[in-house]
């Protein structure tokens, strides 16, 4: 089965990369992964991981700069791609196919080949500028996937959260790891 390729950018919210990357190598999913200058920043700020343990989680790491790399290549056969999360540069430069580094030109070449393509933009509140590049990236083929929380599940602490959206993100590119809850419906009390 080929790998799946997981992207962490300098979004506030890297532990939801950092979860989704935990319940991969959970599932046996080969994983690689490339994490921005940026990311590498908030990682260090937001969490307690060191580089070393997170990169331990994936198959391979890659260089964000190394535009030689086997994901910058359609030959380099992936399940898809997730961005998680999804800085509002990295946004604009798959929205525009500004490929300088090797995040941006994986996710254009996951696009051009036809493979999922899931950006969890972390930014809010949205302008119009943003939003005009949500459209241009759902136009070309991307998922949308704003880490949005659902409360159905009774969620009891923002570790549960992050898991459920993590879980979902997966979920969104076929692969289900049994760590969302989902929906059963509602009794008619009527």
């Amino acid at each position: 089965m080929p790998p799946i390729l997981l992207s962490i950018t300098g979004a506030s919210g890297a532990i939801l990369g950092i979860r989704t990357l935990e319940l991969l190598k959970q599932a046996g999913i080969e994983t690689h992964l490339i994490i921005s200058r940026a990311a590498e920043l908030t990682i260090r700020e937001e969490t307690t991981w060191s580089m070393d343990a997170l990169q331990s989680l994936s198959s391979i790491s890659y260089d964000p700069e190394d535009l030689a790399a086997p994901p910058a290549s359609g030959s380099f056969l992936t399940r898809g791609m997730l961005i998680v999360p999804c800085s509002i540069k990295t946004l604009s430069a798959v929205a525009n196919s500004f490929t300088a580094d090797l995040i941006a030109r994986a996710a254009d070449v996951t696009l051009k080949e036809g493979r999922p393509l899931l950006l969890a933009l972390r930014e809010t509140p949205l302008h119009r500028g943003h939003l005009r590049l949500m459209d241009q990236a759902a136009r070309a083929g991307a998922v949308i996937f704003p880490p949005v929380p659902a409360f159905y599940g009774h969620p009891q602490s923002v570790d549960d959260l992050v898991t459920a959206l993590a879980a979902r993100m997966l979920l969104r590119v076929g692969i289900d790891t049994s760590a969302y809850p989902k929906w059963m419906g509602t009794e008619d009390k009527g």
